[in-house]
């Protein structure tokens, strides 16, 4: 039988070019630099090819090198999720679950999930990380993550997706605009530059302009806020509107505010909430069980 390379030094390599510093690279590998450079030149003898272009001050990653490293971590991440069927076979829900959420979901859905999950299932940890949807997938696909909330639509091809629930949109503004726009709700009467969005890497923005059907830019301050809470801080002060989920509002975003919370133009707009995760992944049972969990914490009233 020929000799394969080790995992060791293919996750010496991975985290490598994940750091580009050996030094950093050793530490999150827990090894010392002599260590860790050791492998990966093992892992290029093995192999017979150059993975890493060396000098006294800097390196750099080969073609093959590159290619090397995405094949490495891909056969890093089937290998976890082969750990993970062993090790939670006939008992699903139990061990960790690297579970990633948007900005416009994690602050109003994460606590009753993580509190419902410690009732429920006493042995299932959940590690949670917030970020875009962009790189929350990148992390998935990496193998960084097991298991991902989301707002669908989004872009998730080549992956599991499973939806849990739907979220619907309101129309905020302080009571003094509110007071004095028609009913129903027309955006031609709205001044221009007087409704705030998100910035454009939070997918909220894109979904409440769609299910939305604001298709007048004009209306649309160029401010772009950071999260939910800026926004609602802005339209407090009595400078426009926006739109807020249903989940924020249910959550007391609004509390010690003075705005009032309007239905928007079109019909029932609203964004999907969806788990995502691997297709290569053996959790199948535990995720769709957490996403039984997410349904019921979507329709209660």
């Amino acid at each position: 039988m020929k000799s394969l390379p080790s995992l060791k030094n293919l996750y010496y390599l991975v985290n490598l070019h994940q750091e580009q510093h050996f030094n950093r690279a050793a530490k999150v590998c827990f090894v010392s630099q002599s260590t860790l450079s050791s492998g990966i030149q093992n892992l290029e003898e093995q192999l017979g090819y150059q993975l890493i272009e060396r000098d006294h001050k800097s390196f750099l990653f080969t073609a093959i090198g590159e290619e090397v490293v995405e094949r490495a971590r891909a056969i890093l991440t089937d290998v976890d999720d082969l750990v993970e069927l062993v090790k939670n076979q006939g008992e699903p829900m139990t061990g960790e679950v690297r579970l990633g959420c948007i900005p416009t979901i994690a602050p109003f859905l994460l606590s009753p999930v993580v509190k419902g999950c410690q009732s429920l299932y006493p042995k299932l940890t959940l590690l949670l990380k917030e970020d875009t949807t962009e790189r929350l997938l990148d992390a998935l696909a990496k193998g960084e993550l097991d298991l991902l909330i989301l707002a669908l639509p989004a872009d998730v091809s080549g992956f599991h997706s499973m939806k849990v629930g739907v979220d619907p949109f309101k129309m905020v503004a302080h009571e003094s605009l509110s007071s004095v726009i028609p009913l129903p709700v027309d955006y031609k009467t709205l001044p221009d530059e007087s409704i705030f969005l998100l910035q454009n890497e939070h997918c909220i923005t894109g979904h409440a302009i769609s299910a939305c059907q604001l298709a007048d830019t004009a209306k649309i301050n160029p401010f772009a806020a950071t999260s939910l809470h800026t926004l609602v801080q802005m339209v407090n002060s009595k400078l426009g509107t926006t739109f807020l989920p249903q989940m924020a509002i249910d959550a007391g975003i609004l509390k010690d505010t003075e705005l009032t919370v309007m239905t928007p133009p079109g019909e029932a707009p609203y964004r999907d909430i969806g788990l995502v995760w691997r297709q290569t992944s053996s959790r199948l049972t535990t995720f769709r069980t957490l996403g039984l969990l997410l349904e019921k914490l979507l329709t209660r009233p």
